[in-house]
Order: C-alpha cells, then structure tokens, then sequence
C-alpha cells in the first residue's frame, strides 16, 4: 500500500513539472504582439495663451500648410571655366602646377537656396548670395512646377535679392511689422534644407538686433569699411544650409523674416539661426521692383555702440546709445553734421523709437530713403538736443540713385591696350592687343585668362587695336560664343579662352 501511494505522490508530481515546463516554453516563445489603439494621432501638445487671455491647444499644422506653399526651392549655376590649350600640345609637367591655366575643362557649378514668394505675379525674395554671379536661376514652386526665372535686382548690404517668374496668381505672404515680435514668440521655419523641399521647424525668437558681421566682408571697401546693415532677428529653429532666403512666420503665416545665416561650428545647425527683420525685407524690396536699386538714406555719420567702458572713457552721461565718433569721408556730405550733430554726442532716440545701440540705429536708417526727414533725439554734455535731419544718399544730395546699366564689355570686365611695337617684334607677333586688366566680370570668372596675356584673334580673326576688339564684342549679343586666342609674354606658346557673352 505504501508503495502504491509513492507510486501516484510521483505520477502527480511529473505531471505538475511537466504542466510547469510546457507553460514556461510556450510564454517564452510566443509571438511578440503589438498593441494598436484605434483613434486620432495627438497633434496638440502644449498649450499657449491667446489675446484674451484664455488657453488654447498650440498648432503648426495650418499655418504649415499655407506657408510651404508660398517658399519655393532656387537653384542657381552658373557656367564652368573652359581653358584650354589647342595650339600646342607639348607635354610640359611643370605647366599644370606654375602655368596660367591647365588643359582641363571644367563643367557647371551649381548651387541652391530657397525664397518666398511675395506678390501673386511671380516675385520672390531670396537672399543675394543664393542667385550671385550666377547665369541661370530655376524656380520649383511646392507643387514641382520649374521656371526660369530673371534677376529683378540685388542688395549685398542686407544679403537680399528679388527675383521673377513669369507665373501670376500664385500664392504669397505677407509682410507683418518685425518691430513688434517679441522675444520668446513661437516661430517657424520653412525652407529647403539640403535640397529636401518644404521642411518646417519651430522655435523661439531668441534674441533681436544681432549684428554678427557676416554680410558684406568680401566687398567691404577698405577705405570706407563695411556699409552693410546687419540688425537680425535670431531664432532657434532649425536652419541648414539650403534654408538661405526662406520664410520665417509667427503662428499667423505672416512674414516676420527671411533667414539668412547660422551660427555653427560645423556647418549645420548647432542651435542658432538669424533672420533679415521684415521691415528691412519689404523695403529692399519696393526699391528694387521699383528702382532695380536700393534707394537708401545717410545721416554720413561713424558710430559705435555706448559700453560702460566707453561711457567711462569719454564721460558720458548715458550708458546706452549711438556714439557719433566722426564723419569719416562722409564729412563735407554728412546730412547730420550739417544739421548740427557734433563728434561726441550720443544719439539716443530716432523719431520716436529707442536707439540703444548702433545696430538699432544703422536698421533704423536702413530703411529711409534720401529725402526723408529723421528727427534725432542726442544726448550732448548730459543735456538732450532734438535736431531734425534730412537724410541724403551716398554721393551727398537728396536725389534718386540710378542703376547702373552695364554694358557687354563691362560685364566681361576686361581692359585692354595696344601692345608696344618692341613686345610684338621680341615675340615674334605681327600683331596683338593686351590685357591690361581684368575685374570681377565674366571672363575672371569663367576662364583663366590673367593680366598680360595678348590677344592675337578674336573668333579667328586677327586684331591688332584695343578700339578693334572693343567694336566686335559691342556688336555681340547675349549667348554668343567667343574665343579669344593669343600668348603670354613668359609662356610664348598659345591659348585659347572660350566663353558665352
């Protein structure tokens, strides 16, 4: 009897481990399942305060959706050098290295950005170093429509340029007042970053009137120094590379700036992106489409920025302001000496907006035009003085500036003279016609072409006279090809330079 109870107490026992072990196998190798949960994804998820005060769900995607349609994607090429060396081709190892130029041909290069759209019949506002130097300008609208476009006008001193389709009835934003944003007001984004169309980001204004010295450096005049006009709107939201001339909106879908630039030690995002304020944008504008310039007002003044340490330097009375420190070239134009503003005083006020800085002074002016009339509040000797100016242009009179029309041979940025009778008679040349110079036209850019090289042939045919060479490219047209062919003085073999008018 005892044994038959082992017996079962045993049976009942592996049947119980045997259940436990079957169990455990199964849990563990059942299939994974994932849970779905029917409903409407959540697209608020944070709240804002509205004008009355009440607090509503914070949502990007209509003003998204109205914006993207407005920002288009740029690309911009302009033609590849053509070098060559027809003439001779003796093999010549050191002529790729110290040689005026090497027997390669090199292709297109091509670059792109973004803008927006402003008017219904094709205007856009990019910035100037998206569409610069460049010889064709394409357009895709968010709907992938391509165009050509045309350059309606450029400005380096705010890096802002205007450019057309001819397209009407398109979407467009418009302008809000940039002066009345406000630091830690929602914002977004929308641009073309590393070619990927229509990308929205969101974030904050961080920061207004930052000057950060990155528009203008190249063509600063080294006699008069920089005239650009820099007073940013900075933003953290993400802006790359490609974001150049795109939108950036309040929550309303109206445009407070086009972004420009980014702070970054990489190259890409790092947390800090700037925008041209609207109200420079819109007046750049206007003057373009209206002039093909920028019609822009000279107090003719050198300030700096009032610091304690300046304030303490020169006994100021104030610790904020414009410190007129001169008048520069500008002195017998200036618009503010001649209406009494002396070295030395500080301009606190411009009508009737605040001047703590010279960068909020410079946006300020950025936007006049000559003629205008600026009432200046300065503090002078710890008593203020209000003096009424009238703005003036940059050759000192109240007038219009004109575009200036370049003619073909101005675009081509070539100057040229005779040759001396004893440089031709050494080279073993029968004729020719120098290089004397070469500015930043076309011929700088698209080939190697380099001071001192002469002309033997024009299109084949032979020139002897500077006036002869400027008489044949007057009668070309845009597009044509020319070839000019000819020798350096210290590389006597010959080479031919090939571009398109």
């Amino acid at each position: 009897m005892q044994r038959f109870v082992s017996l079962v107490s045993a049976a009942m026992l592996g049947s119980v481990l045997t259940l436990g072990i079957n169990h455990w196998y199964n849990k563990e190798n059942q299939p994974v399942q994932i849970r779905h949960i029917e409903g409407a994804p959540v697209s608020q998820v944070a709240y804002t305060v509205n004008e009355k005060g009440e607090s509503v769900p914070l949502d990007f995607t209509g003003v998204a959706e109205k914006v993207t349609k407005a920002v288009v994607h740029i690309r911009s090429t302009s033609e590849g050098k053509i070098a060559s060396r027809e003439r001779n081709q003796e093999s010549d190892p050191f002529q790729f290295f110290f040689g005026p130029n090497s027997p390669m041909q090199r292709g297109p290069s091509q670059s792109s950005g973004s803008g927006v759209i402003i008017n219904p019949d094709g205007y856009i506002v990019t910035n100037n170093h998206v569409v610069q130097g460049s010889d064709m300008v394409d357009v895709t609208l968010s709907d992938n429509r391509t165009y050509k476009a045309e350059v309606v006008g450029t400005d380096p001193d705010t890096d802002l340029a205007v450019i057309r389709i001819n397209q009407k009835s398109l979407p467009a934003l418009s302008f809000v007042n940039s002066d009345e944003s406000k630091v830690g007001e929602w914002v977004l984004a929308v641009g073309n970053p590393f070619n990927l169309n229509s990308t929205v980001t969101a974030g904050i204004i961080s920061a207004k009137g930052r000057n950060i010295g990155i528009v203008g450096r190249e063509t600063a005049d080294p006699q008069k120094g920089s005239t650009a006009i820099e007073s940013f709107i900075q933003t953290d939201a993400a802006i790359n590379p490609g974001n150049s001339g795109g939108a950036l909106v309040n929550l309303n879908g109206d445009l407070l700036g086009i972004n420009t630039a980014i702070a970054s030690p990489t190259g890409a995002y790092s947390g800090y992106g700037f925008a041209v304020p609207a109200n420079i944008v819109s007046k750049v504008v206007e003057d373009l489409i209206s002039f093909g310039t920028v019609q822009r007002g000279w107090l003719g003044i050198q300030v700096g920025s009032v610091s304690s340490e300046l304030a303490k330097q020169e006994d100021l009375a104030v610790n904020e302001g414009a410190y007129v420190s001169g008048f520069g070239d500008m002195e017998s134009k200036s618009a503010a000496k001649e209406a009494g503003i002396e070295k030395g005083d500080v301009i606190t006020k411009l009508d009737n907006t605040p001047i703590k800085n010279s960068t909020a002074l410079i946006e300020y002016i950025g936007r006049k035009r000559p003629g205008d009339k600026v009432t200046v509040t300065v503090n002078r000797n710890g008593k203020e003085k209000v003096i009424a100016v009238t703005l003036k242009n940059s050759e000192g009179n109240v007038g219009t500036v004109k575009r200036e029309e370049k003619d073909a041979i101005a675009s081509l940025g070539i100057e040229l003279e005779d040759v001396d009778s004893k440089v031709l008679k050494r080279l073993e040349l029968t004729h020719g016609v120098k290089v004397k110079s070469l500015d930043n036209g076309k011929i700088a850019r698209y080939t190697d072409m380099r001071e001192g090289f002469i002309i033997t042939h024009l299109d084949d045919k032979a020139v002897k006279t500077a006036k002869e060479v400027n008489d044949i490219l007057k009668r070309k047209k845009a597009g044509d090809l020319i070839t000019f062919s000819g020798v350096y003085e210290d590389y006597p073999r010959e080479y031919i330079y090939a571009l398109r008018m």
